[in-house]
C-alpha cells in the first residue's frame, strides 16, 4: 500500500500527472451533463455510433494541417455532424429503421477512419496511432489539450443553459414542442454539435471505443436515483467526475491503461447504485415486496381473527386456518404486538381498538370491491372472492369512501354479508 501511495504522489508531483487528473475531471463531467440528455431522448446508440464516426475527420486533419489539436477538433466536429446528418436524413427520406441507420452509417465511417488511419502509418515519418484513438491515452495529454477541453466544456454547459426549456420539452414531451414553437430539428442537431465535441474532448482519455460508458453509464445511474433533471444532470455530472478520477487513479497504481479503468469503474458505480437506489434499487425493490407481503400477512390474521365472536384465536387456532406455521405466525404477531395491533397472552390472540378498526376497514374495502364487481362490471357472485382478496390490500381509505359513495352505501355484499360501516 505504501508503494502504491508513493506511486500516485510521484505521479502527481510532474505536471503531466496534474494535466490528466484536470482532463479526467472536466472529460467526466462532459460527459455524465451530456449523457443525461441521451438516454432521455433515446440515443445512447447515436452517442455510441458518433464516436467512432469521427475517426475520417482526424485523417482529413492530420493529411491537410499534421499533428494539431485544434486541427482534430475541427474534423472530429465537421466528421461527427456529417454522419448525424446522414442517419437521420436515411430515418426521415428512405424510411430505414433507426438502428439499420445508425448502423450503416457508423461501420461505414469507423472503417473509412481505420482504414486512413492504417494507410497513414505506413509513411515514414508519421506516428499517428490507431490504439491512441480507439482506446485513449491520457497520460499523453498536454496543455493545448487541456485548454480546449475547458472550452468545450464551457461551450457545451452554455448551449445547455441558453436551450434548456428546449432539450427539457423536445427530451419529454416532442409532440408538444412544435405547439410551444420550438423547432425540434435544431435542438436535434444541436445534440449532435454538443455529442461531437464532448466525443472529441473525450478522445485523449477513453478514446472513441469506450466514450460510450462515460457518456451513457453516469446518466443511467443518475436516473436510478432522481427522476427530477436538475438533480439528475448534477448526479450525472459527480458520478462521471468520480469514475473518470477513481479509474485514473487505479490506472496509476497497478499500471491499468486508463480509458478501460474509467469505463470499468463507471460501471461498478452503476452496480452499486442499481443495487442500493434509494427507490430504483433492488435491494428497496425487495425491501418493499417483503414489507408488502409482511402487511398482506397481518392483515389477513386481522381478518381471520375479527370473524370470530370474542375476536381472539390462539396460535395453534389461526396455523389451522392459514398457510402459515406457528413458528411463522409467532413472528408476525410479535411484530403485530408492537404496532398495538394485537394483544398476546398465553398463545391467545387479541385485536386491539386499533387491530379491530383496521380489520373493518379491510373488510369494507373487500365486500364493497365485491359489490362493484358484480354491479358495475357484470361478474357472478362466484368469480369475485379471490379479486376482492387481493384488492383489499391495496386500496386507501379514500377510495374506500369514494366507492362506498359511488355504490349508493350498499348494506351488504352479493353474498348477503354486513358491509360494516366507518
Amino acid at each position: 500500500m505504501n508503494e502504491i501511495n508513493e506511486h500516485i504522489q510521484q505521479f502527481f508531483l510532474l505536471e503531466s500527472g496534474i494535466r490528466a487528473l484536470i482532463a479526467s475531471i472536466l472529460v467526466g463531467g462532459l460527459c455524465g451533463l451530456l449523457g443525461c440528455f441521451l438516454v432521455l431522448r433515446n440515443m445512447s446508440l447515436i452517442g455510441d455510433a458518433l464516436s467512432h464516426a469521427i475517426l475520417p475527420g482526424i485523417v482529413v486533419a492530420f493529411v491537410l494541417f499534421g499533428y494539431s489539436t485544434m486541427a482534430f477538433f475541427g474534423g472530429s466536429v465537421i466528421a461527427g455532424l456529417i454522419s448525424a446528418f446522414m442517419i437521420t436524413w436515411l430515418q426521415r427520406n428512405i424510411r430505414v429503421k433507426n438502428d439499420a441507420a445508425i448502423g450503416i452509417i457508423f461501420s461505414f465511417m469507423f472503417s473509412l477512419g481505420v482504414i486512413g488511419i492504417s494507410w497513414l502509418s505506413h509513411h515514414e515519418g508519421v506516428h499517428l496511432d490507431l490504439k491512441d484513438f480507439l482506446f485513449g491515452n491520457i497520460l499523453a495529454v498536454e496543455t493545448s489539450d487541456v485548454v480546449l477541453t475547458f472550452i468545450m466544456v464551457i461551450l457545451v454547459l452554455s448551449m445547455i443553459l441558453i436551450f434548456y426549456r428546449s432539450l427539457f420539452v423536445t427530451s419529454f414531451q416532442s409532440d408538444l414542442a412544435n405547439t410551444l414553437g420550438i423547432n425540434a430539428n435544431f435542438i436535434h442537431y444541436l445534440t449532435m454539435f454538443l455529442l461531437s465535441l464532448s466525443v472529441v474532448a473525450s478522445l485523449r482519455s477513453v478514446g472513441v471505443i469506450l466514450v460510450v460508458s462515460m457518456l451513457i453509464t453516469p446518466a443511467s445511474a443518475a436516473l436510478l436515483i432522481s427522476d427530477r433533471l436538475p438533480k439528475v444532470l448534477a448526479s450525472s455530472v459527480i458520478l462521471g467526475m468520480i469514475s473518470s478520477m477513481t479509474g485514473l487513479l487505479l490506472s496509476i497504481s497497478f499500471d491499468f491503461p486508463p480509458g478501460p479503468s474509467m469505463a470499468v469503474v463507471t460501471t461498478l458505480i452503476y452496480i452499486f447504485i442499481m443495487i442500493f437506489a434509494p427507490q430504483r434499487g433492488l435491494f428497496s425493490k425487495w425491501r418493499n415486496r417483503r414489507n408488502h407481503q409482511m402487511r398482506e400477512v397481518i392483515e389477513d390474521i386481522l381478518k381471520l381473527v375479527s370473524k370470530q365472536k370474542a375476536s381472539s384465536l390462539s396460535i395453534h387456532e389461526i396455523a389451522e386456518k392459514s398457510i402459515h406455521s406457528e413458528r411463522t405466525l409467532s413472528r408476525y404477531l410479535g411484530k403485530m404486538q408492537k404496532l398495538g395491533l394485537v394483544k398476546l397472552q398465553n398463545s391467545i390472540v387479541q385485536l386491539s381498538e386499533d387491530g379491530q378498526l383496521r380489520a373493518h376497514q379491510l373488510i369494507r374495502a373487500h365486500r364493497l370491491w365485491e359489490v362493484y364487481l358484480v354491479e358495475q362490471l357484470g361478474l357472478d357472485k362466484d368469480q369475485i372472492h379471490e379479486e376482492a382478496e387481493k384488492f383489499e390490500h391495496q386500496i386507501s381509505e379514500e377510495e374506500i369512501r369514494e366507492m362506498d359513495e359511488s355504490l349508493g352505501y350498499p348494506e351488504t355484499d352479493p353474498h348477503g354479508s354486513p358491509i360494516p360501516r366507518q
